[in-house]
């Protein structure tokens, strides 16, 4: 499997939000003369490993997406067109400068549709009553524009809710009207019955509609299938669905059972239905992050399983989905813990992706600013995690999550990736781009290339320094040598290294809905010549904690500025060696990112330093482990 050993990935460093101590300042200190005598002596050099090894640290492959919600305007614009247009685009650039390659877009919420549907009516979030057409096509217009930046579009529909109260005027298309026989009705919501066999093929039918009609990469459930509590049904003999249980048993004796296969029978259903029509499209679910109470042990909260009839092991064990992303939206411990629902959903995935879901939109009430980054970090090293999906969008904003975003872009998200690769999908290359040219564009390097006769929807850029020609088969192994991801047969690259003419090379590869990259046809040269700078005056090694104060985890920042064997071990007042991190692994200059546990590594409060050595250096940073 791709992305089958991930190590956490390296990130700048916070200039405003760590502190640095290096040796010599360390030593100055008299309490620390012991210390520094004992670190004398571990110093060892390990040999060179592979020149590629390194860039494990960074990944090709992730998934890194956000779910656009349109539901309740969350994520939608006003009802003016042109803002509705403006705030998309807008949206969709941002996204796609914080490294976002993939998004979920909410086209059906309440039985309505964004988009062109002969089943259901237009949504009054595009002109403000229901089944009133806008003058474009929201769907179309998202898809076009996410491909044009290189990311992927799946269609998230809610597949049995279908009203609210406040929807007081519903057009005479709408289900709940042509079919209130499939309808029942818990709280203020009304849904289509999950135990009817016409509601399920009615979902299906909507769905098929949608994949046939419009060039999605694929289909996303989220998790309202049966009511949520308070408004939940029970086992009771006056339960909204007992008629439907005694008309369509299929042989059930246990109501809750039932429910559950209900739901299983739609999942399959339309997973048939998808791999016949296109195997290439996704299907992937982002079910409530608890399977059931008690799972793992010390989980606390809503039982999925037994009260909303979700059982997202089933759809994992019979593999009719592709993806899941339980939506984990609680922090580091207590009775709903990140890390222990992580690692118990990452045990159970069978071959299947796992992308784990993140409420952005709590930082700051009740998460910290670094939440959402330590548990993305947490992530990477799991080895069935294969990325991450943030709630929602414009939680994005940096004025939404605290600088988030920008976070990522300067250090997780530094360099572009391509969401994993499916074994099971198509593997087969697609045709290579033809006919690469760099031309001179101001202070720019202009990319243009045509599109192979069989025309592909993505291309991966690539930028090479090196003195010489490079070769691209090695070079595309490198990650940080992907510099974009674009649907268009042009890319302008205004960030060139600074070096001299003729030390950077591009080439482009197609790239299939799999995230398969054809052949490289040409390496061209960079047009530009950029005369070389005197290199400012930098410490050849540095190395930041963030926070320096800590209780579960520590994101430990260091950099380097000359190639060399990297040894990080974590030290307490006495000199104890109680972690090692890195030992002799061989780093190329670079900024790099690695997390300390407390728990992993039985810490108790105390003061700690966490030591980096390299050939030539050795430097300390300090660090107090609280409660």
């Amino acid at each position: 499997m791709q992305n089958a050993t991930k190590r956490r990935l390296r990130r700048d460093m916070f200039q405003s939000c760590t502190h640095r101590v290096n040796h010599a300042k360390a030593v100055s200190s008299g309490r620390l003369w012991r210390y520094a005598s004992f670190l004398a002596v571990l110093s060892i050099i390990l040999p060179v490993q592979d020149m590629y090894a390194q860039d494990a640290d960074v990944p090709k492959y992730e998934f890194r997406a956000a779910w656009i919600a349109t539901v309740y305007r969350l994520d939608w614009p006003p009802v003016l067109e042109s803002a509705q247009k403006d705030g998309m685009i807008r949206l969709l650039d941002y996204l796609q400068n914080a490294g976002i390659n993939a998004v979920f877009f909410q086209v059906r919420s309440f039985g309505d549709a964004m988009y062109e549907s002969s089943y259901e009516p237009w949504s009054n979030l595009l002109t403000g009553a229901q089944g009133r057409a806008p003058n474009y096509d929201p769907l179309q217009f998202t898809i076009e524009e996410a491909h044009r930046r290189g990311m992927e579009l799946h269609a998230w529909i809610n597949p049995y809710r279908v009203r609210h109260t406040r929807l007081t005027n519903v057009a005479g298309n709408h289900v709940t009207v042509t079919h209130p026989e499939w309808t029942y009705k818990a709280g203020e919501h009304t849904y289509l019955d999950p135990g009817k066999e016409d509601v399920r093929d009615y979902v299906s039918a909507i769905v098929m509609d949608i994949v046939r009609r419009y060039d999605v990469d694929g289909i996303h459930f989220d998790d309202y299938f049966y009511p949520y509590p308070p408004d939940h049904v029970t086992a009771s003999n006056n339960s909204p669905d007992r008629e439907t249980f005694q008309q369509e048993s299929r042989g059930f004796t246990n109501i809750l059972d039932w429910r559950r296969d209900n739901v299983n029978l739609l999942i399959e259903q339309i997973a048939d239905s998808l791999r016949t029509f296109n195997s290439d499209l996704k299907f992937g679910i982002s079910p409530f992050g608890i399977w059931k109470n008690g799972v793992p042990r010390g989980i606390i909260g809503l039982d999925a399983h037994n009260v909303i009839f979700a059982d997202a092991t089933a759809w994992i064990k019979a593999k009719t989905i592709d993806y899941l992303v339980p939506q984990l939206y609680w922090p580091f411990g207590g009775n709903q813990d990140y890390a222990r629902l992580a690692r118990w959903w990452s045990a159970q995935i069978n071959d299947r992706h796992l992308y784990i879901g993140h409420a952005l939109y709590r930082t700051g009430n009740p998460f910290s600013a670094t939440e959402v980054f330590n548990q993305v970090v947490f992530n990477r090293s799991q080895a069935d995690i294969s990325g991450s999906v943030f709630f929602r969008a414009s939680h994005l904003y940096p004025h939404r999550s605290a600088g988030f975003a920008e976070r990522m872009r300067k250090g997780l998200y530094k360099y572009p990736a391509l969401p994993p690769i499916m074994d099971w999908k198509d593997g087969q290359k697609p045709p290579a781009p033809l006919n690469l040219t760099a031309k001179q564009d101001g202070g720019a390097v202009l990319l243009t290339w045509e599109a192979p006769s069989d025309a592909s929807e993505r291309y991966a850029v690539y930028r090479v320094s090196s003195d010489s020609k490079p070769n691209a088969v090695l070079a595309a192994q490198d990650p940080r040598n992907l510099i974009a991801l674009t649907g268009e047969t042009r890319f302008k690259d205004i960030n060139i290294p600074n070096l001299n003419e003729g030390s950077q090379w591009y080439f482009v590869q197609s790239v299939s809905n799999n995230s398969v990259e054809s052949e490289t046809m040409n390496v061209v040269a960079s047009p530009i010549r950029v005369a070389r700078q005197a290199d400012p005056v930098q410490e050849p090694l540095s190395i930041a904690a963030y926070p320096t104060v800590f209780e579960k985890y520590v994101q430990i920042d260091y950099s380097l500025h000359a190639a060399s064997p990297v040894t990080l071990q974590v030290f307490d007042v006495i000199g104890r060696n109680v972690a090692t991190l890195l030992e002799g692994q061989f780093r190329q200059p670079g900024q790099y990112t690695l997390s300390l546990s407390s728990s992993e590594h039985s810490l108790p409060s105390g003061v700690y330093w966490i030591v980096l050595s390299t050939s030539h250096q050795r430097i300390a940073q300090k660090v107090i482990r609280t409660r």
